[in-house]
């Protein structure tokens, strides 16, 4: 039996080294391919959504362009499979996309028991309870009895047992996987309130909603939902990859660096935008990338404060302001570690 219990655990020890090889080769099968393909939401404004020309856009399909822009020094080299919060985890697993940028909540167990890693927060947000204005509800203790519209396996779905739990009250939940279909239920009246993050929100009710102004938000908010891209767990250098992607788009904003001006930043006599931009070289080679990688992800897609401006600023449909997701100079807490 001893040999045969050998033989099984060889077995198993070389099959997890192949998943972890096969993990391990992000880079080289996304080189290899020559796209990039990013698990998305696909129905959220602001964060990815199809616009009237046909075009995807949303902070989640720029961080996954910058990511192009770095590894295959093109932007749009990228390839973006919608997914719900059902499947986004098995298919990041199964290496059918390379990362997820789908508004991904960082908690503790996907960060550990799943077996994935996160990247930096793109964006921080908390769970919001919209409500139809004819409800009269002005607070969450109004909501005794309520139909309440959910995604499974969803921040959303715990949230909403939290907080009905804590104030003694009953709720019904309506449980729907497809984004789309769950919204298109809470604008129709299937449900009393619809629980998500309060930026998917504000997205829906400007997409789904015949008249925004009678659905409302009520005064609380629950829980965290710091998002951001979520790669496998094993592969070091890919996760370092889009750590570093996402960091040099708050980088270039905090140093003043733009994709309008990139070009004549590279004469800067800075010696942090010069490392930034890859004039002074060693930070690409130590990602496995060239050295203007950081140039290209500024110069195609922008900084960090560029890419929130088109998505959720003042020109934007959702016109939500800076809040948290502003610099940590300017009262926010985006922060970047050092480029050295």
């Amino acid at each position: 039996m001893r040999p045969l219990l050998l033989h099984a655990a060889a077995i198993a020890l070389g099959l997890a080294t192949v998943a972890q090889d096969a993990h391990a080769a992000t880079l080289d099968t996304v080189k290899q391919r020559g796209t990039l393909i990013c698990g998305i939401h696909g129905g959220r404004a602001g964060f990815s959504v199809i616009d009237s020309q046909g075009r995807w856009t949303g902070i989640d399909v720029d961080t996954c362009r910058a990511i192009a822009a770095a590894v295959l020094g093109d932007a749009s080299k990228t390839q973006f499979t919608k997914t719900t919060a059902q499947s986004r985890f098995p298919v990041l697993q199964t290496g059918e996309v390379d990362v997820l940028t789908n508004n991904v909540t960082k908690t503790l167990l996907r960060d550990t028991s799943l077996g994935f890693d996160f990247g930096p927060v793109t964006f921080y947000d908390a769970q919001g309870f919209l409500v139809p204005r004819s409800l009269n509800a002005k607070s969450v203790k109004d909501l005794d009895g309520a139909t309440v519209c959910v995604a499974p396996g969803s921040t959303s779905e715990k949230v909403v047992a939290d907080v009905f739990r804590r104030n003694d009250m009953q709720y019904k939940a309506v449980v729907i996987d497809k984004p789309q279909e769950l919204s298109q239920a809470f604008f129709s009246g299937r449900c009393d309130v619809n629980v998500q993050t309060t930026s998917g929100l504000a997205s829906q009710r400007a997409i789904f909603a015949k008249n925004p102004d009678d659905f409302v938000f009520l005064d609380e908010i629950a829980g965290k939902d710091p998002m951001g891209p979520v790669v496998r767990h094993g592969d070091d250098q890919w996760t370092d990859i889009v750590t570093w992607v996402v960091y040099a788009m708050i980088e270039a904003e905090e140093t003043g660096v733009s994709s309008a001006n990139v070009d004549k930043m590279l004469e800067s006599d800075d010696p942090g935008i010069r490392r930034l931009l890859g004039v002074t070289p060693g930070l690409g080679k130590a990602l496995g990338l060239d050295e203007q990688w950081a140039y290209r992800v500024i110069k195609q897609v922008g900084n960090y404060g560029e890419a929130y401006e088109r998505n959720f600023g003042e020109k934007s449909a959702l016109k939500l302001p800076r809040g948290m997701n502003n610099l940590w100079t300017k009262g926010g807490l985006l922060y970047s570690p050092p480029f050295n």
